[in-house]
Formats: C-alpha cells, structure tokens, sequence
C-alpha cells in the first residue's frame, strides 16, 4: 500500500433507506458460518469468511483518533465470545448506504450506537491543527486491522488492503440480563474487481466459566501464608484494563480483612498480577493500580495501612502459559505474599 497514496472517496448521493438488512431468527447464538441473528447482513451480501474463539479478548475503536504523528486510536478493550464475518456487499450499493441500514437495523433490534463515522467526511479521526488528509481510508484501515484479522476469503488478502477508496464504521452495543453484545461493523469500498466489503466484529461478553477456581477463606489464606509464605486470590474482580474493584469482590475482601483482624502481626505485600496480553509498561502500571486499589479496600475496612506494601508485577511472574484463555486467566490474580 503506497504511504504517498491519498484517495478520496466521491460524496455520496442522498438514499432512501429501506429495510435490506436481512437478519436470522431463532436461538441468540450464531452457529457456525451463519449470520450472528442480532446482527444480520446486509441484503445481497456473501458470507466469504467467518472465525469464532469462545473466549478471547479485543479491542474496539471507539471514536476519532489522531492520524498523524505516531497516533493511535483510544481502544474499548473487551473479553467474550468473538465471531468476525467477512461480507461482500452487493455491486451497486454505497457503503453508506449499508451504514445506516446496519445502524437502523440495530436501533430497532435494541443497540445503542456508540460511534459512526466515515473518512470521506473526516469524520473518523480527530482535526488536524494546521489542515492535513483526514479523509485518506489508509490509517484507518491500518488501525482497524491492528492486531491482524484472519487472511479469510477468496482473495486471501489482508483485511487493510480491502480499503482502497474509502472506509466507513459503527461501533453499536446492546445490554441485557444475559450479558452485553458489542457489535463492531467497517465497512470497505474500493474498485469494482475487488468490491465493497463488511468486516463484522460481535463481542458477547457473558461471565466466562470460573468455577474452576476455588473462593478461598480467611482460614485457606491463613494456610497457604504459613505453608509457602504466599497465597493466590481469584475472587478479586476487576472490568477490563480498569483499576475499581467490582462488586462481587466484596467477599473476598472481608475475608482478607477477617485474615488481618485475626492476626495483628501478620504484615502482607500484595502483588497485582496481569496476563501478557497488550504492552509490557502498561500492564506493569495496570498491576500496580490495581494492588493499589486492593489495599485501599482494606484500610477502608479498618486494616492499618502500615501493615500492606504494594507492587505491580504486570506478567513478568506467571504462573500458567498466556497462550490460551484458561491460562491467561490464571494469571490475572492478586496475590498476598508474608512479610
């Protein structure tokens, strides 16, 4: 792709929606190669690739990012149920038609849309002091395709070369009982040889099976300080590259509280601990707020503040391979180590 090469999508003439988007019913699961059934595809459109992990962790462009200078787009980091689908889009169709029936389309199904932009209006970056291309697709086709999509199709191509003329994107979110769906929609336009493309990215995040890990006690933690000096915790929740502790972690914390209550020498460094997914510093300051928050927990409940140190590990101390979620998984824990 030429770093020179700067297109400019044609304005769009004004159309008509109409109701083309074409979506499944039935279960609220997508089976394999079918359309996700709160998403749907755009009528006319062949399904020429599709990818699921039941479990794995992305990050979602959420508004304008700055094109210039080394800058990156500000990501909504989610885990969950990924599925992408690859989408050609019938000839004769603008891609911003296919944006507002897709936001339509979700609107209607209970979404909210979060973000929509499109780069031949400039919208999907931020403004430039001093003027400069906001309107190129190739930064956000560079952005949107970091870390790489599958190479799925016919063409086999990467996904950022799909954006030859133009490129158009939503980003939408639905929030039930059962969980939160993210649907994250680019839309690509190039010439008529390659076609005009959806890239479709649903994010369900559900509460991933954690039962395997077992709720430790005062009496458990007590155990494992004086048998190994140290003692993982699993019940300590935090959201997605958040420092707040959730609620759910409150028991955890009154047992940790009770453990300190029922020992008044006993002095505990906690350690904050990351997987080795995203940037090495980040996750280091990431662990370290986080410690940080924990202890702020337990002085709230009464705890001396002189008797807990703190430290961010980040993923340099695992205890499993990142290589899998179940590992990964493992690896985010705060741990309590004797002093």
């Amino acid at each position: 792709m030429p770093a020179g090469r700067r297109a400019r999508a044609s304005g769009f003439a004004a159309t008509a929606l109409s109701a083309v988007l074409w979506l499944t019913t039935g279960a609220m699961a997508a089976e394999p190669g079918k359309d996700h059934p709160l998403v749907g595809r755009y009528e006319g459109a062949v399904l020429d690739g599709y990818k699921a992990a039941a479990y794995d962790e992305v990050g979602l462009i959420q508004k304008p990012f700055q094109n210039w200078g080394g800058g990156k787009p500000e990501l909504l980091k989610l885990e969950g149920k990924v599925t992408l689908y690859y989408y050609r889009l019938p000839a004769g169709r603008s891609t911003l038609e296919v944006q507002r029936n897709y936001e339509g389309s979700l609107k209607a199904r209970g979404f909210e849309v979060l973000f929509s932009c499109g780069t031949s209006n400039g919208s999907c970056y931020q403004s430039r002091p001093g003027s400069g291309d906001t309107t190129t697709p190739y930064d956000f086709a560079l952005a949107f395709d970091d870390p790489e999509w599958p190479r799925l199709g016919q063409r086999g191509d990467y996904v950022r070369n799909y954006f030859g003329t133009s490129a158009r994107y939503l980003l939408a979110r639905k929030t039930s009982d059962t969980g939160t769906v993210h649907a994250s929609i680019a839309l690509a336009e190039h010439n008529p040889e390659v076609g005009n493309y959806a890239f479709v990215r649903v994010v369900e995040s559900k509460p991933m099976d954690t039962g395997r890990i077992v709720f430790l006690d005062a009496g458990a933690m007590q155990k494992g300080l004086t048998e190994q000096g140290r003692v993982n915790l699993y019940g300590l929740h935090f959201d997605t590259d958040k420092d707040v502790l959730r609620a759910e972690s409150q028991p955890t914390l009154d047992e940790m509280a009770k453990l300190l209550r029922g020992n008044p020498p006993l002095r505990l460094q906690v350690v904050g601990h990351t997987d080795a997914q995203g940037n090495e510093a980040h996750n280091k300051d990431l662990s370290q707020r986080r410690s940080v928050a924990v202890i702020a927990a337990l002085v709230k409940a009464g705890i001396d503040p002189r008797r807990l140190s703190t430290r961010g590990a980040g993923a340099a101390e695992p205890i499993a391979p990142n290589d899998s979620e179940a590992g990964r998984a493992k690896n985010r824990r705060v741990e309590l180590i004797r002093l």
